[in-house]
């Protein structure tokens, strides 16, 4: 009895209509369906309906999983990329037994006893030991299916929800957003898309922890956070009309993102500069541009002079400008890449980069010579100067 008692409080007080809703509102006038007589067979979004997003993020895992094998993967072996693994490491027991058992980043101090104990040279040993990490990093083969399934889903979610939201009137006026705010029907492509988009989100929440490790891990992570925590809210609020701009302003770039590294990892590499600059340019128009001038406009500024503030309009609009700062961050390492490639001629290495290349000390010789960077151990193409293994973009 007390458990139930303490789960019905808890549930009380995260349901607190004056948390979620605007003045005057509550949760059983959003239950009713919309209209005079209620035979319209629209509804107002349920909270409920979220928890359709869990089996549906098992499905589309599922099918990501048979479209990188079916198809993605024939796609790149005709494109001549192979299931090659990196540079295997000359077998040595004491080194294995400290990679795995100690640490993967010796300090100069253990470097120095190995190099006593083995009677090799401190750079050989710490030749062994980076190529040793390459050695678990994933394939160029794994990579390009990844981000073509990315692709396919980036390309179709975005061509389904611009579609949508072409024909829709606060597409043309931000305001229609919020009038008549919360009592707008949800039709049936709207809870289609919503649904769609965060089953996918969590997807890449689950498997961000199998996925191709990179430096960014923190961020992305911060960014599905947020993305997911934006989605359902704006759900559970019915600000579903200023969410499918969201959505459909991010999709905007991102699909061109995995274009790019597509074209990389195939050696499409003038294929692949010509589209990165053209998803920095779509990014930096979107999200420096049309997000705060336009999205944040009418959740800042149009929805407080029409339905006025309350506590999870505080929440909503703080989770859209986290966004807005995870865009500049973005925005800023993407011009520092085009800064890079107009003052050097060539797009250099991202510091996110999920490759190990070389010390400053070793393997740098071809480095100063026409260009031409050397292939680090894990088969990451980074040649003439181009793109390295898409290391300037891995997810935004």
């Amino acid at each position: 009895m007390a458990a139930a008692a303490a789960a019905a409080l808890l549930s009380a007080w995260f349901w607190n209509e004056r948390f979620w809703l605007p003045r005057n509102v509550t949760w059983a006038d959003l239950a009713r369906e919309p209209g005079a007589g209620g035979g319209s067979g629209a509804q107002y979004p349920q909270a409920g309906h979220v928890l359709s997003a869990f089996p549906l993020a098992l499905g589309i895992f599922a099918v990501r999983l048979l479209f990188e094998r079916f198809i993605a993967k024939p796609c790149a072996i005709k494109l001549g990329i192979q299931d090659n693994g990196p540079h295997r490491v000359q077998p040595n027991a004491i080194l294995e037994k400290v990679f795995t058992s100690i640490t993967k980043y010796p300090d100069g101090r253990r470097l120095e006893g190995l190099s006593k104990q083995l009677d090799w040279d401190v750079r050989k040993i710490q030749r062994w030991f980076r190529h040793r990490r390459n050695q678990d990093k994933p394939t160029i083969l794994t990579k390009f299916c990844e981000s073509m399934w990315r692709f396919t889903f980036y390309l179709s979610i975005f061509s389904y929800g611009l579609k949508f939201i072409w024909s829709s009137p606060w597409f043309w006026d931000t305001r229609q957003c919020w009038y008549n705010y919360p009592f707008q029907p949800l039709t049936s492509s709207l809870y289609y898309y919503y649904i769609m988009e965060l089953a996918f989100y969590w997807s890449l929440m689950f498997s961000q922890f199998t996925d191709i490790k990179r430096k960014d891990f923190l961020i992305m992570f911060v960014h599905h956070l947020a993305t997911i925590g934006l989605i359902t809210f704006s759900y559970m609020n019915n600000m579903v009309r200023v969410g499918t701009l969201v959505l459909c302003l991010h999709d905007a770039s991102d699909f061109l993102l995995e274009a790019a590294k597509l074209a990389n990892y195939a050696k499409y590499q003038r294929l692949c500069d010509a589209t990165f600059m053209l998803f920095g340019v779509v990014f930096i128009v979107t999200r420096l541009g049309i997000y705060p001038f336009w999205i944040l406009n009418t959740t800042l500024f149009e929805s407080w002079e029409l339905i006025g503030p309350y506590p999870s309009w505080w929440l909503f609009n703080g989770l859209l400008v986290t966004l807005q700062v995870l865009h500049i961050i973005w925005s800023c390492l993407i011009i520092r890449i085009a800064y890079k490639a107009l003052m050097r001629g060539k797009v250099s290495k991202d510091d996110r980069s999920d490759v190990e290349s070389s010390s400053e000390e070793e393997d740098m010789t071809s480095n100063s010579t026409k260009g031409i960077f050397s292939t680090s151990s894990n088969g990451a193409n980074r040649i003439n100067g181009h793109v390295a293994s898409a290391q300037w973009a891995e997810e935004e």
